[in-house]
């Protein structure tokens, strides 16, 4: 009897259950034909209804998708379960899933049905924006162009080719490529994958992936298994075996020339994706993703170091050893931390840039053999400069340097699942530093060029998810991506075939649960801001091509050297900021490279090693008469710890510092000596009492000052917004076209974007 007792309630519990969903889905339904027929009236009243059919769209799609997850629990269990946030209430999650996606629907309509009133209302006003035709966008030196204007696009990571997804959440265009395509030694390539590449039509704009995570059969054979190695990175073979030029020879032979001026090629051939070559260990315990190196490469060492030291008697010197010559030097790899500091973990960690550096220009060259207009570009991890660590081969300046496209895959995040809480926790909303300075640096290297971010790490990462995430958050970091400098991004991702089924890459894969594909307003959002950016990006541009008056000197000596180098120059960075001055970088080569008239100061902090064709390309700087702001600890020693001569004022202004308050305010009076600070100030007050606002203001062709504010810190901040010689400021909303107040309260992740003019 308790049996069918039981059976009964759970017959009627699965009843509601259904019940439930079909009201839910009734309800979205309704709203999605209400604001059908709100947004026909706004499309005959000459408004802009691209948000409405973005929304409308999204909420189709995310509604097949919660039917699809509805009758799937037990596949949706197994996702929440790979989650250590979710483990332990994979069944109930997986079994609310469907209705809060439903539930999410009916938020995000009801939110764009309210707006569109307003708007049909005439209580605020939309400037229109472009629906981008991706065959149509042209690339231009630092920006793309649609008719005639520039645009910013976004697309997702594993998106399936299908129109409805297409329409509005991106329609970018590519080609795979690996070193298994090369099927015979003499170079025949893959004849299914050269069919597909001949008939593949010019499409729209679009990248090439080359993967490095196969190696054919032949090449193993001729080169020996030991040209396979650190399979568990994203270049599964040696660089530095001859097998590895005589492969890609071969497979970009091949490829390439068929390639060649295509729409799908405007966005670059990516050289590899997330290259790292970490070589590093703690006693017996291997660093993350560190592995050994090739008899080869140790060749390429002693060759590089006799080409550096070239005699045998100084290498002794400096790394305490007495080999005879360089042939017998020795050097136990993956290299132990202890070394830090020391003359052979310098030599060894810049080696291993130089190598890497080099696989990449003969890539680089390759390519160029068939397709003379190629742009190349590399998926490099940021935090590979701005955290400390240098033992991964990257050298971010030189391969930015190298590329006609600043590749990247730059990363933010609100929230993490494991690890002990991080600094930003304490003042902010959000971990900006390697959105922020990563995209700084990198624009310093080469302000000429696109950014295309081809794995964008801001929703989600597998360290960082939240299923409830605040679709602001997701709008707060594309605007400042956009306002510091990206072009182009491929988001991450979109793990769903277009049925609503978990693509089979992401069946067992931890990034799935609680991400986009299972956000309706958060993946909405990302679209909508797209929009808004290109309503305005003109004015975007503006603030991506601002003159970077300061900049903080960068030494790779003193990042290889000392153990939290990075930390130090962030320092600097952070306590300039939220400023609204335009913050830069500089190097040895960028002195070297490019117009000193480029910025006003550099400022040196914390940075005690530097070589001496550092060293002489600052003591140029100042013998010019250039401006140089430092403390009492820089400068001071060679990348091998030995004493240097100070910088000498010369024919320009050393000024050194007692501490980092000193710099940051030499620096800031030196260019309120010149006129060069921002023509509006920005005074906050929040409950931290640290600044959390970063801003950015230009001048439009009106005379006007356009204002980007996106409140970055954990509290709600208060802004006094002022115009210089001006008695009183009034600011007008640019997204919703009516006067606001110049004394806002914004919220953290709100994006304050006005015109700020005289009041009348």
């Amino acid at each position: 009897m308790r049996n069918k007792s039981s059976l009964l309630v759970l017959v009627f519990c699965l009843f509601s259950f259904l019940l439930q969903a079909q009201s839910l889905e009734e309800v979205a339904k309704t709203k999605i034909a209400t604001l059908k027929n709100l947004r026909d009236k706004a499309n005959k009243k000459g408004i802009d209804v691209l948000k409405e059919d973005t929304t409308i769209r999204t909420a189709e799609l995310f509604l097949k998708y919660a039917n699809w997850d509805e009758n799937n629990i037990q596949a949706n269990e197994k996702a929440f379960s790979l989650v250590k946030i979710y483990a332990d209430k994979a069944e109930e999650m997986a079994a609310n899933l469907p209705d809060f996606e439903r539930e999410d629907v009916i938020k995000m309509l009801d939110e764009a049905t309210a707006y569109l009133k307003l708007l049909l209302d005439k209580k605020v006003f939309r400037t229109p924006s472009p629906k981008v035709d991706w065959s149509k966008v042209k690339v231009g030196k630092d920006q793309l162009l649609f008719n005639n204007k520039p645009v910013f696009l976004a697309d997702y990571t594993w998106k399936p080719d299908a129109a409805e997804l297409n329409e509005y959440h991106g329609n970018q265009d590519g080609f795979f490529v690996t070193p298994s395509y090369v099927v015979k030694e003499d170079g025949t390539i893959n004849l299914s994958k050269k069919n597909e590449l001949v008939a593949k039509p010019t499409g729209n704009l679009g990248f090439i992936f080359l993967n490095h995570k196969t190696t054919p059969d032949w090449a193993i054979k001729k080169y020996g298994k030991d040209f396979v190695m650190r399979t568990n990175t994203y270049t599964a073979y040696d660089i530095d075996n001859p097998g590895a030029k005589d492969v890609q020879q071969k497979l970009l032979a091949g490829i390439v020339p068929t390639m060649a001026g295509k729409n799908y090629t405007g966005l670059g051939y990516m050289l590899c994706n997330e290259p790292h070559f970490f070589t590093q260990k703690t006693g017996d315990k291997l660093a993350w993703a560190s592995g050994p190196v090739s008899a080869y490469t140790i060749d390429k060492f002693k060759v590089w170091l006799k080409q550096k030291h070239t005699s045998i008697d100084v290498l002794n010197t400096l790394w305490h050893t007495n080999f005879k010559d360089f042939d017998a030097v020795h050097i136990q790899i993956p290299i132990d931390t202890s070394l830090r500091g020391t003359p052979m973990w310098y030599d060894w960690s810049l080696f291993n840039m130089h190598r890497v550096t080099e696989w990449y220009t003969f890539l680089k060259a390759e390519i160029l053999k068939y397709d003379a207009n190629a742009k190349v570009h590399l998926k490099i991890m940021p935090n590979l400069w701005t955290e400390n660590k240098r033992v991964h081969g990257i050298d971010l300046e030189a391969l930015t340097d190298l590329s006609g496209i600043i590749g990247n895959d730059s990363g933010s995040e609100n929230n993490h699942m494991w690890g002990p809480k991080e600094e930003w926790e304490d003042h902010y909303a959000l971990n900006w530093r390697e959105l922020c300075m990563g995209f700084d640096f990198m624009k310093s290297v080469s302000p000429n060029k696109l950014n295309f971010n081809s794995e964008l790490h801001y929703l989600s990462t597998n360290k960082s998810r939240d299923l409830y995430q605040d679709p602001k958050y997701a709008r707060a970091t594309f605007w400042l991506a956009h306002t510091y400098g990206m072009t182009a991004s491929q988001i991450w991702f979109w793990p769903r075939k277009a049925d609503g089924a978990i693509s089979e890459k992401a069946t067992n894969d931890k990034s799935y649960a609680g991400s986009n594909n299972q956000q309706p307003r958060i993946t909405n959002e990302v679209a909508t801001t797209l929009i808004d950016l290109n309503a305005y990006s003109d004015y975007i541009m503006g603030m991506q091509r601002q003159r970077k008056p300061l900049r903080i000197f960068y030494s790779k000596s003193s990042a290889i050297n000392k153990e939290r180098h990075m930390d130090d120059v962030f320092e600097l960075y952070e306590s300039l900021h939220f400023n609204g001055t335009s913050l830069g970088f500089v190097t040895k080569d960028i002195l070297k490279k490019q117009d000193a008239a480029n910025w006003d100061a550099i400022l040196v902090s914390k940075t005690q090693f530097i070589t001496l064709e550092e060293q002489k390309e600052l003591q140029n700087y100042l013998d010019n008469g250039g401006v140089i702001i430092t403390d009492k600890v820089s400068v001071s020693k060679d990348e091998y710890g030995n004493s240097i001569t100070k910088l000498k004022k010369s024919n320009g202004t050393l000024v050194v510092c007692n501490s980092l308050e000193d710099i940051n305010e030499h620096a800031m009076n030196l260019l309120k000596n010149k006129n060069l600070l921002p023509k509006i100030t920005i005074t906050e007050t929040n409950k931290l009492g640290v600044k959390g606002c970063a801003w950015k203001v230009i001048q439009n062709k009106k005379g006007a000052y356009v204002l980007s504010v996106v409140n970055l810190g954990k509290t709600d901040a208060t802004l006094n917004i002022k115009l210089k010689n001006v008695e009183k400021a009034v600011c007008k909303d640019l997204l919703n076209g009516v006067k606001v107040s110049s004394n806002p309260t914004l919220k953290p992740y709100e994006v304050f974007y006005v015109e700020v003019l005289e009041a009348k």
